[in-house]
């Protein structure tokens, strides 16, 4: 192989959404925005429950964790999504490659957990609301936490070690907006059956493990809400686990597609892979705030708090 090529079998091309270049300024706009509200929503979310002491209970941690991962998601995505809008060549090196699919798999994993972690917090809140605070000690909860992080951090480091095996040749076009790792393995001129053999284990390892959580936890809370004699409690169980409920389907029905499934489009990757690293961390915030009344609460406490302070710093009218 000559030096030239040697340098290339590093260098990838990110095909991206479009080539039309009237569409280009319009997408530019709008994925921007979304990154705005993405992470203005998200870290907002993650100052609120840390300032608030009031939000320091395991429900609202394991939220606050999962509001950093989703900015973790768009933060390793975005940028280089929109600056390839405006670059001629939208070059992406072997090693962006592996730290953005890096970043992608730690979030995407450890969100796995978190959800878990939040369907059993659920599932005793609501199952056993008696032994809530006696079960979900602090302990408990920041074992979870640590547990998710190491999975989360595990997880990727595997799958790009593993790509140190292949060798790539031929086409350096990767048909896809960001360095996701199946359009990567269809560029190697080695087998890359190992590889993603050890996606189809690890990731269906956790989504199996994560999903088998969920369910049995919302199969308890269901068989426990609907026992219950008093219809205002029916709602107010329902419509505490409804958001979240709604997050895990969305969630999980887009990673069960892409990285589960056995035939794979690109086309139609490229439309899921939307939902999870850019739709998903964008509407989290809002799923879980606005129908949350204790962060509704905390953040009209801190308006408050604000306007009360400024009003103080206004100088009183001297009389004559």
């Amino acid at each position: 192989m000559t030096e030239d090529n040697q340098s290339m079998s590093t260098e990838f091309i990110l095909t991206g959404f479009t080539d039309r270049p009237e569409l280009k300024i319009l997408l530019f706009l709008m994925f921007f925005a979304i990154y705005l509200v993405t992470m203005v929503g998200n870290l907002g979310l993650v100052i609120l429950v840390y300032m608030e002491h009031r939000l320091h209970t395991p429900m609202y941690i394991f939220l606050g964790n999962l509001a950093l991962m989703d900015s973790c998601c768009s933060c390793a995505i975005t940028p280089k999504m929109l600056e390839n809008f405006f670059s001629k060549d939208r070059i992406i090196s072997l090693y962006e490659c592996m730290a953005q699919f890096y970043f992608l798999c730690l979030a995407e994993t450890t969100d796995c957990f978190l959800l878990a972690a939040m369907a059993y917090d659920r599932y005793v809140a609501i199952c056993s609301p008696l032994q809530y605070h006696t079960t979900m000690l602090k302990k408990l909860c920041i074992q979870m936490l640590t547990g998710a992080y190491i999975g989360g951090n595990l997880h990727p480091m595997i799958h790009v070690g593993l790509l140190f095996r292949l060798k790539f040749c031929g086409s350096h076009q990767i048909n896809h907006f960001f360095c996701d790792i199946f359009p990567l393995y269809s560029l190697s001129c080695v087998d890359p059956y190992i590889n993603k053999l050890m996606v189809f284990i690890f990731a269906g390892s956790i989504e199996a493990f994560s999903m088998t959580i969920i369910i049995i936890s919302y199969l308890c809370i269901l068989h426990t809400i609907f026992k219950m004699k008093s219809k205002e409690g029916r709602g107010k169980a329902l419509s505490t686990c409804a958001s979240h409920f709604l997050s895990v389907s969305i969630f999980f029905g887009s990673l069960l597609f892409v990285y589960v499934q056995p035939a794979k489009k690109e086309d139609k990757d490229i439309v899921v892979s939307i939902f999870y690293t850019l739709v998903i961390p964008l509407l989290n915030p809002f799923i879980y705030s606005l129908r949350n009344k204790g962060v509704i609460n905390a953040v009209k406490r801190i308006m408050k708090n604000k306007s009360c302070n400024i009003l103080k710093q206004i100088p009183a009218p001297v009389s004559n």
